[in-house]
């Protein structure tokens, strides 16, 4: 018999699960990341089976184009002197969808990996959504959620999810370009982004239009167009909100 999520998680604290994690909306330095998949499915999708069903149908009545694929969705997530760490399942996209519905997320966290990608004249370069995406017509830096193809012996390989996003949502090759020296994270609403940069020997402008071609030929009509970030500006574009605390970062404290 399957449980209802407000019943079922009604007595856990998800409060603590960010208990001495630095502050929301923040950029901190961590000293690795060890991501383990479990076998099985995640709780939050065995407790709203339903819900999840419901909604996936009003999400494609609304927008055809969405598919379920599948993502790792994380249970649990821990900071410390090591870095990050978690466990967590492979899971439809349309339970992901469900549960960044929810005004108060609980159940899961969901952690993705954000190459940062520098110009050599000093601006960050980053995409436009389509309109039939999930996030039609935000900016954000080329990135998606961790999934299947990304897992290496039950654990997340979050080096080749970024050099996989970034190839085929920009054409670009992550080993043409200079990494920065570690990792990064942020945090806000249960989203943990992982964060590392990436430095072209070519300028914003050479990036976009090198973007924009690679448009034309793409198998996955993902993306609007490119642009290119010159200062922290938030009403600069319609920022995706995981980019807010990184642009502030990077022509902030990134520079000092």
């Amino acid at each position: 018999m399957k449980t209802n999520l407000n019943v079922n998680f009604q007595n856990t604290d998800f409060s603590d699960d960010f208990a001495g994690w630095p502050p929301e909306a923040t950029v901190f330095p961590i000293a690795g990341v060890d991501l383990k998949v479990l076998p099985g499915t995640h709780p939050f999708v065995i407790a709203e089976e339903a819900a999840i069903r419901e909604n996936w149908t009003r999400e494609t009545a609304a927008n055809p184009a969405l598919f379920d694929g599948r993502l790792v969705f994380q249970r649990q997530l821990s900071f410390g002197e090591d870095g990050i760490s978690g466990e967590g399942y492979v899971t439809p996209f349309s339970a992901f969808m469900w549960w960044r519905r929810q005004p108060e997320r609980q159940g899961g966290i969901h952690v993705f990996a954000y190459p940062v990608l520098e110009s050599a004249d000093g601006a960050l370069v980053a995409i436009r959504m389509g309109a039939h995406t999930a996030n039609p017509g935000q900016v954000y830096f080329a990135a998606g959620s961790l999934e299947a193809e990304d897992i290496v012996d039950n654990r997340c390989d979050i080096e080749a999810n970024m050099r996989r996003e970034v190839h085929e949502e920009t054409g670009l090759d992550l080993a043409q370009s200079v990494a920065g020296q570690g990792l990064f994270a942020s945090h806000n609403r249960r989203t943990v982004t992982l964060i590392r940069l990436f430095r072209f020997d070519m300028t914003a402008e050479e990036m976009v239009k090198r973007i924009e071609t690679h448009m034309l030929v793409a198998e996955d009509k993902e993306i609007a167009g490119a642009v290119a970030i010159r200062s922290a500006d938030h009403a600069a574009h319609p920022y995706n909100v995981a980019m807010l605390p990184v642009i502030d970062w990077y022509f902030g404290k990134a520079r000092v």
